[in-house]
């Protein structure tokens, strides 16, 4: 029986209000406790890989989440039909909402995460700041008021001094939040961002900071309980950003000195005592790259996506600590008794396209291959859909080593090892980075990928090639019932002299372009050229999978989603969607969150016309060009494609 059985709270069942990744990492400590594990889910995760592993699942409703995951009544009465002791709300959603862990004490259930009130105090980035600055923790300068105008929040923002941060109040994660470098631009920022703070967690009130130029993300992991113990388990760096969100993360922190190091221990232990916390929690600073000065951002009050790269380096099950702080228990350890092993990282991998800007990606997992030796938290797996509802992470790689060095080497390996079929993700890309000379060298600032990648990326043109080629390959060795081997076919290949190869040309389109693959069969193997170019060996260790004319291959990170044919056989017509200026299309798949235009209206360019939110994130679409609103082709709540036409625009007639 386990310990917790036995506790003050007693906890046997846990209901895990959340989905994917950490639903499924909850899920494994409670099977390793011998806890009882309670899944909820909405209809698009039905099939769920966390539904699977647990013990029991409970429908909490349709996809939406303001609908599912977020509706507290129905996770309350999920919990209390279901016979949990306890709920673990996970990161995001309800985890940091004080009116859900609230409502858990007030049916008689454990929230596994600190007390409402700490909740509270620290949920708003505002009062966090007031808190902080009361337990003399310094803080960034900025504007915290409640007159939430315009009027005000510009003359704030001169006051300050441009460049300004607004960020949003509630949530976290980067939504609501938009740089600033210019007063002409700061009216239009807000409203994006005051927009998406709303949708995101219902609340558009925002804060502004002045905004700290090349910086560090740094951050501490606390964890306290209560009988009066509260202790650090050390610190992460997670400078590594885009658009706010972090990409990789990382323990302990590189090239920090010992002074900087006990500045953040010491102050966030300070403020974790100002407000009696328990449980875990993070404390996040920010500091300059050439300063030695932290300054308090904002507390997280559950635990952080980036929780594994603790674990790694301490020993330290997180959750299980979570469970006996809310059973009442003391901390197993003191902070004497925690030692640092080793270095960790963690790369978030998400179902996007880094080619076309980080476009949300969709689609079915056909092939899951993780790399032995690592640490993959998902979930996902073969079979799994991924679609527009949710947070566009599906999972995180964990490597741990003795020093840095040795854990980015395995990083790097095991990103070109990681394949996922049948939806596009950011590994390829994860992969760039790791292998650039300034991320191996450890000085990294949240303006990394900026610098590093000022062009956006592209895949290795090489990679490609030769992947377009194994999967031209595979396609023509696949013996098929619906069409003839192309190597017996006369209208296919050509054969020449008896010491020359075969050849055959197969058009290769996936979601990066076309070629045309010419394949070369003889007594010495096989070979391909593509467009005309060099002519290279065939016998790579791309992992493939032949659907029909559908062919799934990756290496070395990345995948492709090909379509192949006879280039005899190939269409002539084009499929492309054309956009123009007076047709505005959707550029990435989508929900319509806002129209602010109606048929026949006057608009100019660069007006903004609608949004469109994908995995959590909110797409402005402005007017390519001034004209009259001639038709509107979805409405608010429609789901659309890439693609797609939404606006069509009539230009202004000349007088």
């Amino acid at each position: 029986m386990s310990s917790l059985a036995t506790a003050p709270r007693p906890i046997r069942a846990v209901l895990i209000a959340n989905r994917g990744e950490i639903a499924c990492r909850v899920i494994a400590t409670c099977r390793r406790l011998g806890l009882k594990s309670i899944a909820v889910y909405s209809d698009a995760d039905a099939g769920s890989l966390a539904v699977k592993l647990a013990d029991q699942a409970v429908r909490i409703g349709p996809p939406p989440a303001a609908q599912s995951y977020l509706n507290i009544p129905a996770v309350i009465d999920a919990a209390l039909a279901s016979g949990a002791d306890a709920v673990h709300p996970g990161y995001g959603f309800l985890s940091e909402n004080a009116a859900f862990a609230q409502a858990c004490a007030d049916a008689g259930l454990i929230f596994v995460g600190p007390s409402p009130a700490a909740i509270a105090a620290m949920g708003s980035k505002i009062e966090a700041k007031k808190i902080a600055n009361a337990a003399g923790v310094p803080t960034v300068p900025g504007y915290l008021g409640e007159d939430q105008s315009l009027e005000r929040l510009s003359a704030e923002a001169e006051r300050v001094g441009y460049p300004v941060l607004i960020k949003a109040s509630a949530g976290g994660g980067g939504r609501g939040m938009r740089r600033v470098h210019d007063a002409g631009d700061f009216a239009g920022a807000l409203q994006s961002a005051k927009a998406e703070a709303r949708s995101a967690f219902g609340d558009d009130a925002v804060l502004l900071e002045k905004l700290v130029t090349n910086p560090r993300h740094l951050e501490v992991q606390l964890m306290g309980d209560e009988h009066g113990n509260l202790v650090h388990v050390f610190e992460r760096d997670c400078s590594v950003q885009r658009n706010n969100q972090k990409v990789f993360e990382e323990a302990p922190a590189p090239h920090l000195s010992d002074e900087i190091r006990g500045k953040l221990y010491e102050r966030s232990l300070r403020l974790g005592r100002q407000i009696g916390y328990t449980c875990a929690g993070t404390i996040e600073f920010i500091m300059s790259g050439d300063s030695e000065e932290p300054y308090f951002l904002e507390m997280n009050t559950r635990l952080q996506v980036e929780h594994p790269v603790t674990e790694a380096i301490s020993g330290i099950d997180l959750v299980e600590w979570q469970l006996r702080v809310a059973a009442g228990l003391p901390l197993p350890l003191a902070q004497n008794e925690i030692h640092l092993r080793g270095h960790a990282i963690e790369a978030r991998i998400a179902a996007e396209r880094p080619d076309k800007g980080f476009q949300p990606a969709i689609g079915t997992v056909s092939v899951l291959h993780v790399p032995p030796g690592t640490r993959f938290d998902t979930g996902i797996r073969e079979g799994s859909t991924i679609g527009l509802h949710y947070d566009s992470m599906v999972a995180k790689l964990i490597v741990h080593g003795p020093t840095r060095e040795a854990a980015v080497a395995k990083l790097a390996t095991a990103l070109g090892e990681l394949a996922i079929l049948g939806v596009g993700t950011n590994t390829a890309f994860l992969k760039a980075c790791v292998e650039k000379p300034g991320f191996r060298s450890g000085h990294l600032t949240t303006d990394f990928l900026g610098q590093t990648f000022p062009d956006g990326w592209t895949p290795p043109q090489e990679t490609l090639d030769r992947l377009r080629a194994d999967a031209a390959f595979a396609w023509v060795e696949q013996a098929g019932s619906d069409r003839t081997n192309p190597w017996e076919r006369s209208d296919a290949f050509r054969v020449t002299a008896s010491g020359r190869p075969a050849s055959a040309e197969v058009r290769v389109s996936d979601e990066f372009g076309e070629a045309v693959v010419t394949l070369f069969k003889g007594p010495q193997g096989t070979s391909a050229s593509l467009d005309g170019g060099p002519r290279f060996d065939i016998g790579s260790s791309a992992l493939l999978s032949v659907e029909g004319q559908r062919v799934l291959a990756a290496e070395h990170g990345l995948s492709i989603d090909a379509h192949c044919e006879l280039a005899i056989a190939a269409a002539l017509s084009e499929t492309d969607v054309v956009s123009d200026d007076d047709h505005l299309t959707a550029p990435l798949p989508g929900v319509v969150m806002g129209l602010f235009v109606a048929a026949g209206d006057t608009v100019e360019a660069g007006q903004s016309l609608m949004q469109i939110e994908a995995m959590k994130l909110i797409h402005t679409l402005a007017a390519p060009r001034a004209g009259v609103i001639a038709r509107i082709h979805c409405g608010v709540g429609d789901t659309v494609g890439a693609g797609a036409p939404v606006i069509d625009i009539d230009p202004q007639n000349e007088e």
